[in-house]
């Protein structure tokens, strides 16, 4: 087997280093190389060996975990899984992490976080993993107990499109994973005021997506703002999938609309990608244009398939500026894919392809 990835914890609760550890190494693919309390004690560990993945706390003695993350991205790069009890009022600190070169966010309740641990298991190892994959930028194992993978069927069943055959109107559909924050920052600041309405779905926690938006929108020159159920999708908006929620594109008469719900995990993640690109190629067919983005996994590359079935017009984001290439890979090798795109060319292209 191939070599483990070794990760370090730094958390000054010695009860969340110790359940970190014990879940961390239950996966045979990923090894603890140690723990700290603090930033102070995680850099000297780091001089001796350097991890593969840092798990780091925000709230800390001696130093906190984002000026520990700005040094550490500043100097000597490594990817940083950032495990905070963050809640909705402080994702404030969590965008901030992001934007600091954080390459994932598990957001732990401040009480029961040992249960909590201990029954996230797959999102932690899963993080950790994608992490590992990851390219941190500067900035100036395998458990039998893992539930079955359920694919979009769970939400949306497979069936002939309920698209009309032409609509004056384009739909843009996009999916990311890990490293999407970023990407997503830079596709939607690209695109002008009367840009066609789009749909997102971005893994990340609930309560985060909020705000996500609410940074974006102060950002970009079209409108961003977290879904709700019944959202018509509007040129000039774009409409970001909640955490925890599905979020499906549906359509009334020539009307879109998005229905946000609650469901199973579908390829272990709610809100899925498969589950928007499906009902995009039921209900948009060929008035769709997809988009997959950075991120580890495959959700969204099954489903991407059946938009360009329907006739949709499907984008990749390439190798080189992924941060993780595993979703828009999987998605060209299902031959889902008609343009393979830097992030930088992405927001031209859809432009044109929804005029």
């Amino acid at each position: 087997m191939k070599n483990k990835i070794n990760v370090l914890i730094v958390d000054d609760s010695a009860v969340v280093r110790q359940t970190l550890s014990d879940v961390v190494s239950s996966d045979r693919t990923l090894n603890v190389i140690g723990t700290a309390a603090d930033p102070l004690i995680a850099a000297e560990k780091i001089k001796k060996q350097a991890p593969d993945v840092i798990i780091l706390d925000v709230e800390m003695p001696r130093m906190d975990g984002l000026t520990f993350l700005k040094t550490i991205m500043s100097q000597h790069p490594i990817p940083v899984v950032m495990c905070s009890a963050l809640t909705e009022s402080g994702s404030e600190t969590a965008m901030k992490a992001l934007e600091f070169g954080a390459v994932e966010i598990i957001t732990k309740p401040k009480l029961g976080t040992k249960q909590f641990l201990e029954e996230s298991k797959i999102l932690i190892t899963d993080a950790i993993k994608a992490a590992s994959m990851s390219r941190p930028r500067v900035i100036p194992g395998i458990r039998r107990d893992i539930p079955p993978k359920l694919t979009a069927d769970a939400m949306i069943p497979q069936k002939r499109t309920k698209a009309m055959i032409k609509t004056t109107e384009k739909v843009i559909v996009v999916g990311a994973s890990t490293g999407g924050t970023e990407a997503l920052r830079s596709f939607l600041e690209e695109l002008p005021l009367d840009a066609s309405g789009i749909v997102i779905v971005q893994h990340m926690p609930e309560h985060f997506t909020r705000s996500f938006a609410d940074r974006l929108n102060t950002l970009c020159s079209i409108s961003v703002k977290e879904a709700e159920d019944n959202d018509t999708v509007l040129r000039g908006r774009a409409l970001i999938a909640p955490g925890n929620k599905h979020t499906m594109l549906k359509r009334s008469g020539a009307r879109y609309y998005v229905e946000v719900k609650d469901g199973p995990l579908v390829n272990r993640h709610r809100p899925s990608v498969d589950v928007l690109f499906r009902s995009a190629a039921r209900y948009a067919g060929k008035n769709a244009v997809g988009v997959i983005m950075t991120g580890m996994g495959d959700d969204g590359a099954k489903a991407m398939l059946e938009m360009k079935e329907a006739g949709a017009v499907n984008i990749a984001q390439d190798e080189a500026t992924s941060v993780v290439f595993g979703m828009p890979s999987e998605a060209i090798k299902l031959g889902a894919v008609d343009h393979v795109l830097p992030l930088y060319k992405i927001a031209g292209k859809v432009i044109r392809l929804s005029e």
